[in-house]
């Protein structure tokens, strides 16, 4: 029975790597949760999977956590698990003596010193969260190697790249395809970009996800981060890192090799699957639960992506030709505009100008330690923010 912990336990991921647990029972045990500040959910996870430590956001969430497993417990009802909190809790859930692999599910960077200190006490990790490779993926992936752990990607793209490079040897591979839907406005015209609403732009025609993600599947920032990761993930350069619209989202990703052969990876728009595949690997194991509908698949469209209308996917190209600061830098500023512009404090296609402007002035440096990551996502942003009001204000002139 292999034994997990999870980081992000109340998030779409993390409840559908529980549900993956109740589709193999016997197969895994939950030995540490970390979640933020949904206590009726986390509650309900301790009392279904009792696991012995736990994790949320704050002092307050912990209290009243404690208090809501307290009132309901029965007199010969299992022990509370230890309660923590804040950056210590979730550290301490991800290097839990007994888990063997940590999903890292976290929602933001909070997720990232805890993962990497996973690494370093030799926990494989099924990552989740974009932050770890796109904000520190030189010193996360020497980390995995020098500690010999593995780390499988659950994004559904890596996911099927990873599965896809079974079918040959490094060298052969001609190129990555990730594939991306195009969002909302894959068919709007760049002129009326400005006039989107947040309602428009969270209205993803094929997956259900976050609010951040969705956004930056609209502004197709979610592929540039993408390409950063698997520049880590794979060991491979910028240039074999393709992307390509495909609406449908059926083809998860594919590799193309030397001999012209390209090995792709179909399947459901279905979370769970990668997850498995994940928690279980190097097996597959038998799912009944996900399976892709062949009489939906009428048709597989495949288009470049245009030019000039995906700043954001450029814009990541570019922080990881740089490199140093940058990645780190480009993550901050668009977690920061998304944020502004959820808030109608921006227009759509100021998430790229603000990201622009924090890149431009975050200084050209390289990345030592997780500590100077840290250092270096605050100040992108501090910078994102004043960025922010500077368009506001430029706007309100202009009106």
């Amino acid at each position: 029975m292999k034994k997990i912990a999870i980081l992000g336990s109340t998030g779409s991921i993390g409840r559908q790597c529980l549900q993956v647990v109740d589709a193999l029972p016997n197969r895994f045990e939950v030995v540490s949760l970390a979640a933020g500040t949904n206590i009726a959910t986390v509650a309900a996870q301790v009392k279904r999977y009792l696991p012995k430590l736990v994790s949320v956001g704050t002092e307050a969430a912990a209290q009243q956590l404690r208090a809501a497993l307290d009132s309901e417990r029965p007199a010969s009802g299992p022990p509370l698990p230890e309660i923590l909190f804040g950056a210590e809790g979730i550290e301490r859930v991800a290097t839990h003596p007994e888990a063997e692999i940590v999903l890292s599910a976290a929602v933001g960077v909070v997720g990232l010193p805890a993962t990497y200190k996973a690494i370093l006490q030799g926990k494989d990790i099924a990552l989740a969260n974009k932050e770890v490779l796109v904000a520190a993926g030189e010193l996360v992936m020497a980390a995995v190697e020098s500690k010999r752990v593995s780390l499988l990607p659950v994004d559904s793209e890596h996911n099927a790249i990873h599965q896809c490079l079974r079918g040959g040897a490094r060298g052969e591979v001609k190129r990555l395809v990730l594939t991306a839907s195009g969002g909302p406005f894959r068919n709007t015209p760049v002129a009326e970009l400005d006039a989107v609403t947040p309602e428009q732009a969270l209205a993803h025609p094929n997956w259900k996800m976050g609010r951040r993600i969705t956004i930056d599947s609209a502004t197709l920032m979610n592929k540039g981060f993408e390409v950063i990761e698997a520049r880590w993930l794979f060991g491979m350069p910028l240039e074999k890192i393709h992307v390509l619209i495909h609406p449908q989202s059926t083809v998860h990703s594919m590799v193309e090799y030397v001999d012209g052969s390209i090995l792709a990876q179909l399947g459901p728009t279905d979370m769970r699957m990668p997850i498995q595949y994940a928690l279980t690997y190097p097996e597959r194991v038998a799912s009944n639960d996900c399976a892709l509908d062949w009489r939906s698949l009428r048709r597989l469209d495949f288009d470049n992506v245009p030019p000039g209308k995906f700043p954001c996917l450029e814009l990541a190209r570019e922080a990881l030709r740089v490199g140093g600061l940058l990645p780190c830098a480009l993550n901050a500023a668009d977690e920061v505009a998304i944020a502004a512009f959820l808030e109608r404090r921006l227009p759509f296609p100021g998430i790229a100008r603000v990201i622009e402007g924090v890149l431009h002035r975050m200084p050209r440096a390289r990345i030592a330690s997780i500590e100077e990551l840290l250092a270096a996502d605050a100040e992108a942003r501090r910078l994102a923010a004043d960025e922010v009001e500077r368009q506001g204000a430029a706007v309100r002139h202009a009106s």
